[in-house]
């Protein structure tokens, strides 16, 4: 440096200095530096590498290829396969038998589906297997591994202060 400040110029000799300085020190203390430094370097160059423009996987990626990699890597793949097929029970089922049932939820691998009647829960019954199968193709993630068809609930007797304790009434309600 000059007296002001500003770097000397290269031809009064401080260049040639500083390389022959530099080397002397290069020469006393080695060639690398020892100790957090060398990691420190060891890491931007791996960095490095692995950011160099038009690299392998420095491709761009789809957003739906972004989200299923986020799904996966925090473990929402099931509950998302679930309530999509809590959402779209027309497509698994069909629309008629959609339109007399509805999936109310999913526990332990049992899908519980509430019917509108008793003969529309023994239809959906007799046709259990063939809904399992398109679950399993189009929702494996979701975990189903059986179905639960319920008929409507039947009213509760159970009411007011002088009700009796008993079966109530002996109809099917359905």
């Amino acid at each position: 440096m000059s007296d002001l400040g500003r770097p000397a110029r290269a031809d009064d000799g401080s260049a040639e200095l500083a390389v022959s300085v530099y080397g002397r020190f290069k020469d006393l203390f080695g060639g690398e530096r020892v100790g957090r430094d060398r990691a420190r370097r060891e890491k931007a160059a791996a960095r490095t590498v692995d950011s160099v423009p038009y690299g392998p996987g420095r491709d761009p990626k789809g957003l739906g290829d972004v989200f299923e990699n986020l799904t996966t890597r925090l473990g929402w793949d099931s509950p998302l396969a679930q309530h999509d097929l809590l959402a779209n029970w027309a497509v698994v089922s069909g629309d008629e038998n959609a339109q007399h049932s509805e999936p109310l939820s999913i526990a332990d691998g049992v899908l519980v589906v509430q019917c509108d009647s008793t003969a529309w829960a023994t239809q959906l019954r007799h046709m259990r297997h063939d809904i399992l199968v398109q679950i399993s193709e189009r929702y494996p993630q979701a975990g189903v591994e059986s179905i639960r068809f319920q008929g409507p609930g039947a009213p509760s007797w159970k009411k007011g202060p002088r009700s009796i304790p008993g079966r109530g009434p002996r109809d099917t309600y359905g």
